[in-house]
């Protein structure tokens, strides 16, 4: 575990564990409209996935979850409840360590084209955008209704845009 100092704001990061399970569903419920999260045509279970939580005594404060699959891992979430105070930062860098450790050869991500504040975060954090699937959140939304039509700033939410590191 490491303990991080920023912007006056201590924090830890510890691997995601059993008792989180619950509190996960909730969290991700809360802010992506539902228990699971859809990318590429693929459902995903976050409260069933590895991951890290950033907390502050017995508060959370981030989380990141991710899944391996023929040596690259994708980051399926990656929510920090204080934004601008390095908890994505953290977040990132404790799944930078396991890609390495894991010996993957990219991290990538999915995040839609209304989501710039992301789009910025991981661009900063030397992520390119490698691919952009357009209209591709039509066929997500057959597999979750929720998915608003409406995102950040007024922007219609259609494409898939993906970034990705090479490790």
């Amino acid at each position: 575990m490491a303990t991080i100092k920023k912007n006056k704001l201590k924090f830890r990061i510890r691997p995601i564990n059993r008792n989180d399970k619950e509190w996960i569903k909730k969290f991700i419920s809360q802010e992506w409209s539902s228990e699971i999260v859809v990318a590429h045509s693929k459902i995903f279970h976050p409260y069933n996935l590895l991951g890290f939580i950033a907390y502050r005594k017995n508060k959370y404060l981030g989380l990141t979850t991710y899944y391996i699959e023929r040596k690259k891992l994708e980051i399926i979430t990656m929510n920090a409840i204080i934004q601008g105070r390095g908890i994505g930062t953290a977040l990132l860098k404790a799944v930078e360590r396991v890609a390495h450790k894991l010996r993957c050869k990219k991290i990538w991500l999915i995040t839609t084209n209304d989501n710039i504040d992301a789009i910025r975060f991981y661009q900063q954090k030397r992520f390119r955008i490698v691919t952009i699937h357009q209209n591709a959140i039509e066929v997500s939304r057959r597999l979750k209704p929720e998915i608003p039509f409406i995102g950040n700033y007024g922007i219609p939410i259609k494409d898939e845009v993906v970034l990705e590191k090479i490790i």
